[in-house]
């Protein structure tokens, strides 16, 4: 009795410990006032975007009746991922915060010229409007990757990658829908006007933050020099390369699910499309929990090791997707949840670790197109298999691939296997961002 007793408690005091952990990296860095800022622009600026996405989608349907036209609203998003190491390059050349506020401003403006669309004939202008917008993702996920290095210490970096992943994720549980009410109830003014007011807002809060920053150095050489060194970073450093790889095999599988899902309601189920809705929100509440873990256990373990684990999660997920049951398919979506985020905060957070500052900008927008652009083209290619293969070898195939991956994932891939570790000349705490004086010389 004496003896689990003992147990028990030790495994209590474990967990005490391992809560007191989680709660100390995420209270330092909402403690700093530009950490807590940026969040805060975070969040603003991806509930409209969430909202939009889903609501323009649903506004060409209703101008145009097509379906082929609704999903290119998607495409015209994230296509210019596809050239990002191009945008990227521009995020190294100007100062970050300044080039943050003034995307989101202009992003603000374009949005009002959506208010002009009111019949088929002028869909065409969303579709611009929605490339642009695409060009203003990448290029501010490119800025704030050089300014959260600058506001962020290193050890922290996981906690705060996982924050913001928490806060994405969490919007678009809630985003999507109000977005699609309010199309429903009182037509597409409003969603452009929300939309408008987040991206100001988000504007706003980014003009607060306090943080040094000089004046790029000049860069050597034209723009495609630029962009090859951006490129080359990512091919020469070994950590980042190998994570990126893993990353964007992992993508690639992601959109091949996702292409499948409605075949797993459908055939598999036996449910209504709208289940495609209560399955990524069950989800996006997996993709939250992982948010908030992932600081403490990026602390502990390699990143290598920390990746693995979640595409393993990922893989389980969707390889037991083939068994025909809403129970498991809940558990399924839930493991993905869990599982999918891991290896992209850990690649993130070794980006941004990695890579000098000078080099931050296209290196970034580099990883992010090689990550995320499988994923656009497994989307097209998934639509095509599922219509000459049925879904559940697919599904088993999948699973097999990804545990794979997560095999190849273990090794060291030529970097360190220590845990995550401050870059050089990073502050010890969040305490060492705090805003250098007025006086100081080219503070943006």
């Amino acid at each position: 009795m004496a003896a689990g007793s003992a147990a028990a408690g030790s495994v209590v005091g474990c967990r005490s410990i391992g809560e007191k952990t989680m709660a100390w990296g995420t209270v330092r860095v909402l403690r700093d006032r530009n950490s807590g800022l940026y969040l805060g622009g975070v969040l603003v600026s991806g509930f409209g975007t969430a909202a939009m996405l889903l609501a323009a989608g649903v506004w060409v349907k209703s101008l145009t009746g097509s379906s082929s036209l609704a999903a290119l609203v998607t495409f015209c998003v994230w296509a210019p991922t596809l050239v990002g190491p191009a945008i990227g390059v521009l995020a190294d050349r100007v100062r970050r915060r300044p080039l943050l506020i003034a995307t989101n401003a202009t992003l603000a403006a374009m949005l009002l010229v959506l208010l002009s669309v009111d019949s088929a004939d002028r869909v065409w202008i969303l579709f611009a409007i929605m490339v642009v917008y695409g060009v203003g993702m990448v290029l501010a996920d490119a800025a704030e990757a050089a300014i959260v290095t600058t506001i962020v210490p290193g050890n922290l970096l996981g906690d705060f990658n996982g924050l913001r992943m928490t806060v994405n994720e969490g919007m678009k549980l809630v985003a999507p829908l109000a977005g699609a009410g309010l199309l429903a109830q009182f037509g597409s003014t409003p969603v452009v006007l929300l939309n408008t007011g987040t991206f100001v807002l988000a504007a706003l809060t980014f003009s607060l933050l306090r943080m040094p920053e000089k004046r790029p150095e000049r860069q050597v050489g034209n723009w495609t020099r630029q962009i090859i060194e951006g490129v080359r970073f990512v091919r020469h450093q070994p950590v980042v390369r190998h994570l990126v790889f893993c990353a964007a095999v992992t993508m690639l599988l992601a959109g091949l699910n996702g292409a499948v899902i409605y075949a797993v309601v459908d055939d598999g189920l036996h449910r209504s499309p709208a289940f495609v809705g209560v399955l990524y929100a069950v989800q996006g509440v997996g993709s939250t929990i992982s948010g908030l873990a992932t600081g403490p256990l990026l602390r502990r373990i390699p990143e290598r090791i920390f990746a693995a684990a979640g595409i393993l999660l990922f893989a389980l997920g969707i390889g037991l997707r083939a068994i025909p049951s809403t129970s498991v398919a809940l558990a399924t979506s839930f493991a993905i949840g869990l599982g999918l985020p891991c290896v992209l905060i850990a690649t993130l957070t070794a980006v941004q670790r990695e890579t000098p500052g000078q080099l931050i900008g296209r290196v970034s927008a580099t990883a992010n197109t090689l990550i995320f652009a499988p994923n656009t083209v497994a989307l097209a290619i998934g639509a095509g298999l599922i219509a000459v293969i049925d879904y559940r070898p697919l599904l088993v195939a999948m699973g097999v691939a990804g545990l794979l991956v997560a095999g190849y994932c273990l090794r060291r891939g030529g970097g360190p296997a220590s845990p995550s570790e401050p870059p050089a000349g990073a502050p010890e705490d969040v305490s060492a961002a705090a805003p250098v004086p007025q006086a100081a010389p080219q503070v943006a």
